[in-house]
């Protein structure tokens, strides 16, 4: 095997699951360096939500490794296909979004996804320009080259189904849809994570059925997220958002469980595996301590991100509010009239949760200090004044009462 063939194929196989089928993709490399022809590297994202998180950014990093090898990525923004949703992992119907949200959503994805991949390399498209063309007889034509018995094997439609939920038509052909984006894009290779592997697999029966060579397919592994169990999500809030603050993403990096770190370090980060296999060979070893390996990812993934400057100051901040036990510089402040105040439904209404529930929940977790003190009380008189409140283990806030 030529040196770059191999060179290449360990950049690509770093971090990933599923490789369907390796010689394939061993064939297409060649072709590509002996006919000077880049690969067209596909991935699809719904714009079902505005923000990306670190999760995101496993499969976005695989991407730009691709570029780096000096193939052709296509960012496929599926506006079309989000107005279906996506069914995975899917135990009802998702609700069905409009299209002014889609497309709200879908211009800050290309914002965020830039930070990452590069713009010059990048090429973003939407799957309406095919979709919203396509006429009632294509997606019939489409849909007679798949079988139901097929779409059933898939674990979520089978447990729906045998439950008796139902299971609307759209959703059953929701795989195809996705599958033809492929055939639209005449995609060499796809990428997604591994809960998408189902629609993928299908993506290279369809290329077959309209005559294509089939992709070659990679998947990416799930990120936990900050509780070190459930898969990164915001809507579990459990989430590290790239465009978040520097000093909120080094804390949040901070805080997960130390053993997700390596993890991390391997999908998130450039560093070689060798090196980071040493460093968590040194941690194991009492050599090196766990806090200070943390410490080092959370700053190459704020300089990733945002700057080594702005890195160097958030770990400042970092080891200043944690290690020292010192207020930070800077905190979401607020003003107030004096008098009696109840904090559940103040913190609410100042849009700093979702319902005086959860504060009473941290309340009664002895979770929230007023100037560095446990608070106790949901109800409190609050004199003219500075009144410092720290919410769980990192956040901060100011109320000036006057």
């Amino acid at each position: 095997m030529r040196a770059e063939i191999l060179s290449a194929l360990n950049l690509i196989k770093r971090g990933i699951v599923d490789l369907i089928e390796e010689e394939e993709l061993i064939k297409k490399l060649e072709k590509s360096y002996r006919e000077g022809r880049p690969l067209r590297v596909k991935a699809g994202f719904d714009p079902t939500a505005p923000d990306l998180h670190l999760g995101h950014t496993v499969l976005l990093r695989k991407l730009k490794h691709f570029q780096d090898l000096g193939h052709e990525v296509y960012f496929l923004i599926g506006d079309f296909t989000a107005l279906i949703g996506d069914p995975t992992g899917r135990s009802e119907t998702r609700p069905a979004l409009t299209k002014e949200q889609v497309l709200e959503n879908a211009k800050t994805y290309q914002a965020q996804v830039f930070k990452i991949l590069k713009p010059q390399k990048t090429k973003v498209v939407f799957n309406s320009e095919w979709f919203s063309q396509m006429k009632a007889e294509e997606v019939i034509k489409l849909c007679a080259k798949y079988t139901l018995a097929r779409i059933l094997e898939r674990e979520d439609f089978k447990k729906r189904y045998e439950s008796g939920i139902p299971i609307a038509i759209h959703e059953l052909i929701y795989p195809l849809f996705q599958a033809y984006d492929s055939v639209a894009l005449k995609a060499d290779v796809e990428l997604g994570g591994t809960d998408q592997l189902f629609n993928l697999l299908i993506g290279r029966d369809i290329q077959r059925e309209y005559g294509q060579e089939p992709q070659v397919i990679i998947t990416t592994p799930l990120l936990e997220g900050l509780d070190g169990v459930q898969k990164m999500s915001k809507s579990l809030g459990n989430y590290i958002g790239i465009m978040e603050t520097p000093f909120e993403m080094f804390g949040k990096i901070m805080s997960i469980p130390d053993h997700l770190m390596w993890k991390y370090y391997e999908l998130l980060t450039d560093l070689p595996l060798e090196e980071i296999a040493i460093m968590k060979k040194q941690v194991s070893e009492g050599n090196y301590h766990p806090m200070e390996a943390k410490k080092r990812l959370a700053f190459t993934l704020v300089a990733q991100y945002h700057s080594p400057e702005e890195a160097k100051r958030a770990q400042e901040e970092f080891e200043k509010v944690f290690s020292k036990r010192e207020l930070p510089s800077e905190m979401e402040t607020f003003e107030i009239p004096a008098g009696i105040i109840y904090i559940p439904k103040l913190f609410k209404d100042l849009g700093l949760f979702k319902s005086s529930s959860e504060v009473r929940r941290l309340l009664s977790q002895r979770a929230i200090d007023i100037n560095k003190k446990p608070l106790e009380k949901e109800e409190l008189e609050l004199l003219p004044g500075e009144y410092v409140f720290k919410i769980g283990k990192k956040r901060f806030i100011k109320l000036v009462v006057k």
